[in-house]
């Protein structure tokens, strides 16, 4: 009799169990269409944020130039750079919206109704994903389009793809979490500012190797810069990243690869929790 009771009790948990994951999923769907349909009703948003990067690449690559102590062709550089630093491009947008929805009782309605907890951040977080997928075609047809091609094989450029969308996911969760920290749209200026600084002192423009030495010692730990150096050993040709990154020269740069991973991974260990607690106590 015991035996059969503990059976029906753990089939019955793990039903519920599959419940819930199957209702929190259905919400985050729901959340997530949402945000698709913002798309539809605001496509010159959506054009404007798919256009800035290319305009980037453009200038960076032939109106302003660059490429300090870059070996070879700058643009075999320059573009995985710009992978790179796209993942960084458009939080603006995410903390705006997170931060509207709060002052417009947004996420209040939601939070009364029978959903599962955190599908709104989970649902805007696909949708942010989706269009990050979107950008990053959009700069992969862009580089082919000015000459750039990739090396390696298909399977590491999916790798490449999945470390940059990686970084993509970590930096997303620090703009949730940024922006329930600001609660107001008028502070999220403030906020986005920083994204900047993060973006160009890293690696995407020049290397490290023709900067100062602190000033490149800086620049070889920042999470971007190490997307940025595991992208072109993965895409670029035989030898762009170590010779213009100077890979012996750091543990940084020799284990470009090994922080790709391990960066965002850190960063969503301490944000994505933190986000969720703060979503947890916005109404209490």
């Amino acid at each position: 009799m015991s035996a059969d009771v503990s059976v029906g009790t753990g089939a019955g948990t793990s039903t519920i169990g599959m419940g819930r994951i199957g209702w929190a999923l259905a919400d985050s769907w729901t959340i997530t269409r949402r945000e698709l349909a913002h798309w539809a009703r605001e496509p010159v948003q959506v054009v404007v944020g798919l256009a800035f990067p290319v305009m980037m690449l453009l200038m960076f690559g032939y109106l302003i130039g660059g490429g300090r102590g870059v070996e070879g062709d700058y643009i075999d550089y320059l573009i995985p750079g710009m992978f790179a630093l796209t993942m960084a491009f458009g939080l603006e947008a995410t903390l705006l919206a997170v931060t509207q929805d709060l002052n417009k009782g947004v996420i209040d309605r939601f939070r009364s109704m029978p959903m599962a907890n955190g599908a709104v951040l989970v649902g805007r977080s696909v949708a942010d994903m989706l269009q990050s997928v979107l950008g990053l075609a959009v700069m992969v047809g862009a580089g082919y389009a000015i000459g750039w091609r990739a090396h390696g094989g298909f399977g590491a450029f999916l790798v490449a793809v999945g470390l940059l969308l990686l970084l993509r996911f970590a930096m997303l969760w620090i703009g949730i979490h940024l922006a329930m920290v600001a609660g107001r749209p008028e502070l999220v200026q403030a906020v986005q500012i920083l994204v900047w600084p993060v973006g160009f002192l890293s690696n995407a423009f020049a290397a490290p190797g023709a900067m100062p030495d602190w000033l490149g010692s800086v620049v070889e730990w920042n999470p971007l810069s190490a997307t940025a150096t595991a992208v072109r050993e993965l895409v670029g040709p035989p030898g762009i990243a170590d010779a213009a990154d100077a890979a012996g020269a750091s543990w940084a740069a020799q284990h470009a690869e090994l922080l790709a991973v391990a960066w965002p991974l850190v960063l969503l260990a301490v944000f994505f929790p933190l986000a969720v607690r703060r979503f947890g106590r916005l109404s209490r």
